[in-house]
This record gives C-alpha cells, structure tokens and sequence, in this order.
C-alpha cells in the first residue's frame, strides 16, 4: 500500500514539475519575444493625385536633303549621328549632266542616311535628314476628362530613359483626333542629346489634392476583411488602428482615425503583428 501511495505521489510531483518547468518556458519566450520593426512619422499635410501620360519624343524640326537629280553617290562626307553646320558639304553626286554637290540646309544632326559611297540614290526620296535635337517634342494623346487639366505653358516632370527632366506645354488641341482623344504636345531641352527619337516619356500631371489630411506610407497600411489598418509604436508595443483610407498613392496614403501628427507608424516589419505584440524600433525616419 505504501509503494502504491509512494508512486502516485512521485507521478504527482512529476507532472506539477513538468508544468511549472513548462509555463516557465513560455513566459521566457513571451519575455523574449520582441518583434524588430520600422518606423516612420505620420504627417499632416496636403496629398496630390497624380496622372501619368504617356508619349513618344520627337525631333521639334525635321529637314530632308532632296537631291536635284538621281545618280551615283561618288564620295559621302558624313555618316549617322554626326553634327553638322548649314553649308557643310554632305556628299556629291555623279550625275549624267556632272557632280552635284549636296550641302546641309541647316545646322543639325544627320540622320536616316541609308546610302553608301559607289550606291545608286534616287531624286524621289530623301537623301538623309537634318534633325534638331537640341530640343524635342513629346506627343500626347488625352481623354476629355484629361484635356481641361493643361494648359499652355504649364511646367511638368518628366521621366525618360530612367531620367527625369522638366517638360513645358507647348499645344493643346481642342479637337479630338479620328480615335476620340486630343493630341498634347510638350517640348523639353535635350541640349546633352541624352534623350533620342521615338524614347516613351512619362509625364505626370495634378488631378486633384487632398487637403489638410494625415499622410503616412503607403506601405504601412493593411488590409484585412474589407478592413484598412496601421500599426503605430506606442510604450514599446504595437497599437492596431483601424483607418479610413481617403486616397492613395505609390509612395504615400491619405488616412483619417485615431492618428496624430509625429506618430510613430510601423512601416516595416509590421506582417503577422498583433495589437499589443513587444517591438523594438531599429529605423526609419
């Protein structure tokens, strides 16, 4: 009997050991569980909608060298991409009624230059074609709804070739072309010739500006069962706020809620947080 007691009493210690060890082990790992994340201050302040349009460069002005009379392309003074001065010599011609000297028109660059020395080269075509790239154009082609946003002289960035420049309005057509939409046109310095023919340019315009609103980072802000959230600093934990996402942008979001100018809002490591969970700021702004 006394055995019997004996090993039930051992089992008894046992388990309550194995629990307390247990429970012991959790709330060490509860204590050690500090999630690192990032940071950035809530602002507020206005937020513009940006358009994007999209178009192609141009040369601003174009000039074809037309030959007097067909015949044989005896001796060629230039080749594509060189720059030339009006009254260069470009390339002479031999003809059955003698040489025919063919001159640049203007100062430039040649382009579309097909022929090579001992070729055939006809009147009827362009020669090559002198183009002014100091300065290009951009062609567009808007909505109606896009149309009254632009003006005439109005300024925009643009970006091209991974580069950003600054383009001005230079014509917006009040008529609609055969596809329903009105061409734009834009022109932008290309002094460092960076910039060539035919590249795709995107221009973004203001649509419309939220005013006077809390902005934070796009990033920071979750969605959940038809539910938009963020996650803010406070005490060392993390606070689940519910938001009203007013508008929203690649970079930054429009909210309205419980949030306040210089609060800190979770931008990065804030996937699989939960309201009330222990974290640490490493960065951010």
């Amino acid at each position: 009997m006394k055995r019997w007691m004996i090993g039930i009493t051992a089992v008894f210690l046992i388990g309550i050991l194995a629990a307390c060890n247990q429970d012991e082990d959790t709330n060490q790992e509860e204590e050690k569980r500090v999630i690192p994340v990032e940071t950035q201050e809530a602002k507020n302040d206005n937020l513009v909608i940006e358009r994007s349009l999209y178009g192609r460069a141009a040369a601003s002005s174009t000039s074809p060298i037309m030959l007097q009379a067909a015949g044989e392309l005896d001796s060629l003074e230039v080749e594509n991409g060189e720059m030339v001065e009006e009254d260069d010599l470009i390339a002479t011609i031999s003809t059955p009624a003698g040489n025919q000297n063919i001159r640049a028109s203007r100062d430039g660059e040649v382009t579309q230059l097909r022929a090579a020395e001992g070729d055939m080269v006809s009147a009827e075509e362009p020669f090559a074609v002198i183009a002014d790239l100091d300065e290009l154009k951009l062609n567009f082609t808007v909505t109606s709804d896009v149309i009254g946003l632009l003006k005439t002289g109005d300024t925009y960035q643009v970006e091209a070739a991974d580069e950003e420049y600054e383009a001005e309005i230079s014509s917006v057509d009040s008529m609609p072309g055969e596809n329903g939409l009105y061409p734009v046109q834009a022109t932008l310095s290309n002094e460092e010739k960076d910039l060539l023919p035919g590249v795709i340019a995107s221009m973004k315009i203001p649509e419309e500006t939220i005013n006077d609103a809390i902005i934070v980072p796009t990033e920071a802000v979750n969605e959940e069962n038809e539910e938009s959230f963020i996650f803010l600093v406070k005490d060392n934990k993390a606070e689940r706020v519910v938001v009203t996402v007013l508008e929203t942008q690649s970079e930054n979001t429009a909210i309205e809620g419980d949030v306040s100018e210089g609060d800190q809002v979770i931008v990065s490591g804030h996937i699989g947080l939960t309201d009330g969970d222990q974290v640490s700021v490493t960065g951010g702004e």
